[in-house]
C-alpha cells in the first residue's frame, strides 16, 4: 500500500485526504483500510478533536475502482468484520466533510457517513448504484433519506441524477456552498470553532442530537430531560 490516504494534524483539528487523484480517489481495499485508521486515530487521540475529510485534485471520491471490485475486499477491509458506517458511528468526535468535486456513489457513502458536508461550488454527488448494478453498503439506503427525506432520496436514487451543489443546499444535504479555493480555509475555521467551544458539552449534545436516529421524539426527550436532572444535581453541589 502507498500514500492512498494522508493525515495531518494541525492543533485540535485531523485532515484525512483521501489521495488517489489519477483515478479521482476511487475506492480500493487500500484506501478503504487506511480511511478506516484514520478515522479511528481521530477517535482514539486525546489531542484531536474534530476531523476533516476531503479529496485530492478535483474530486472527493468518485466510488469504487470498478478494476478492483472483484479482487479486492472492499467488504471487510481489515479483516475485522468492521464497516464503514460502524466505524464512524464509533467516533464520538465530530467530522466534517469538505467536499471538493465529484462524490459518486460509493464516495457519496462516505461523504454521508460524516457529521455534516460543506462543499466547494463545483462539487457534484450522485447516488449511481442502479446504473452500475452494484449493491449499496455503506449507508446509502439509509443516510441519504435521513439526509433530504424519502421522497427525494428515492427519486435521486431511482434516476441516478447528478446534484450539483446548489441543489445540494437548497434540498438540505449541505450545509454551505464555498469557493473552491476557499473550502478547505472554511472547513478548518469551523473545526476551530468547535475545539473553542466547551468541549465535553458539545459531544453531549452530539449525542443527544443523535439519539433521535434510534428511537422515538419522545424517546429522545426523555434522554434530553434525565440528563438535564443529573446536571441540575451535580451542579448544584
Amino acid at each position: 500500500m502507498g500514500n492512498e490516504v494522508l493525515f495531518e494534524v494541525k492543533g485540535c483539528v485531523a485532515t484525512i485526504t483521501l489521495n488517489r487523484p489519477e483515478r479521482k480517489n476511487a475506492i480500493n481495499q487500500a484506501l478503504l483500510t487506511k480511511l478506516y485508521n484514520s478515522v479511528e486515530k481521530i477517535a482514539e487521540s486525546d489531542e484531536i478533536k474534530v476531523g476533516i475529510i476531503t479529496g485530492s485534485g478535483n474530486a472527493f471520491c468518485s466510488g469504487i475502482d470498478l478494476s478492483c471490485l472483484a479482487t479486492d475486499n472492499l467488504f471487510d477491509p481489515r479483516s475485522d468484520g468492521k464497516n464503514m458506517p460502524e466505524i464512524f458511528g464509533a467516533c464520538d468526535k465530530p467530522i466534517i466533510g469538505a467536499v471538493n468535486g465529484y462524490a459518486i456513489t460509493g464516495g457519496f457513502e462516505i461523504a454521508l457517513n460524516c457529521d455534516f458536508l460543506i462543499a466547494s461550488d463545483s462539487a457534484v454527488f450522485a447516488d449511481t448504484h442502479a446504473k452500475v448494478g452494484i449493491h449499496p453498503g455503506w449507508g446509502m439506503s439509509q443516510l441519504l433519506q435521513q439526509a433530504v427525506g424519502q421522497r427525494l432520496a428515492k427519486q435521486f436514487s431511482a434516476t441516478c441524477e447528478k446534484i450539483p451543489a446548489e441543489r445540494a443546499l437548497n434540498c438540505g444535504l449541505i450545509n454551505e456552498v464555498i469557493p473552491a479555493d476557499k473550502l478547505l480555509i472554511r472547513a478548518t475555521k469551523i473545526a476551530d470553532e468547535i475545539c473553542n467551544v466547551n468541549y465535553d458539552m458539545m459531544l453531549t449534545i452530539k449525542k443527544l442530537i443523535e439519539a433521535k436516529n434510534g428511537t422515538t421524539l419522545d424517546g429522545a426527550m426523555t434522554v434530553e430531560q434525565k440528563g438535564f436532572k443529573i446536571f441540575l444535581e451535580d451542579f448544584g453541589k
